[in-house]
């Protein structure tokens, strides 16, 4: 009687027909089948689980998956790492000149700065340090900073002031200089969180810059005004 169990193409066609059972496994071939499944189980959950989990189950991981492992566990940490400087800041810090390398140019590799240089006396300067505050609570993983221009750049003139200027990994994306810039004491914070979002530094919520809105209705009002004055000349004539 024929084994049916042996490799043959006519136990093969037997076993597609239902004839014969499948072919037996080997108990060695199972124990490698499961182990095979076991660790496609583990690969499978890694993503799962935290830092500590993934150094506990390492040695389950074969040398492909602790390739991808690695690579995830830099993402982890760099996730980690993000939150932990996301929402770290909150409020302006003040600063000296002594203070700008380690808080501008080492701050982080893609953290965003903003420095105010100011002077007590100028009352826009003190305007816009008010506006900061509010923004700075509002965007907590900005690191707003400001400081008294003459600590920073020695014999930098007061007609300059106010000046904001916009860091990320230490280089400089945007300056803002001079009373003229900010369309003096007017400036709204709306506005100035409109001006600091042109730089990149933040992600505002306002649709449209709110100095144009006020642009729009003053250009209406005028109009308006103008063609009052024509249909009262009319009457007049």
């Amino acid at each position: 009687m024929q084994d049916p169990n042996a490799d043959t193409e006519w136990n093969d066609i037997l076993r597609k027909k239902g004839i014969i059972p499948p072919k037996e496994v080997p108990k060695e071939d199972e124990e490698e089948e499961e182990g095979i499944l076991m660790q496609q189980s583990v690969v499978k959950t890694y993503e799962d689980m935290t830092l500590e989990e993934l150094e506990e189950n390492e040695d389950e991981f074969n040398e492909e998956d602790e390739r991808a492992i690695e690579m995830y566990r830099r993402q982890r940490l760099a996730q980690w790492q993000a939150s932990q400087i996301k929402n770290t800041f909150g409020e302006v810090l003040e600063i000296s000149g002594q203070d700008y390398v380690q808080e501008v140019t080492k701050a982080g590799k893609d953290l965003w700065v903003i420095l105010h240089l100011y002077k007590q006396g100028i009352p826009l300067c003190s305007l816009i340090n008010q506006h900061l505050a509010i923004l700075a609570r509002k965007f907590k993983d900005v690191k707003f900073i400001k400081a008294i221009s003459t600590t920073c750049i020695p014999n930098y003139p007061d007609k300059n002031l106010p000046t904001i200027f916009v860091y990320q990994g230490g280089e400089i994306r945007a300056q803002f200089i001079g009373p003229l810039v900010f369309g003096g004491m007017k400036l709204t914070q709306d506005e100035l969180e409109w001006k600091l979002s042109e730089s990149g530094a933040i992600k505002t919520d306002l649709e449209e810059n709110p100095r144009q809105q006020i642009q729009d209705q003053l250009m209406t009002s005028i109009r308006s005004s103008i063609a009052t004055k024509k249909d009262t000349d009319s009457d007049e004539d």
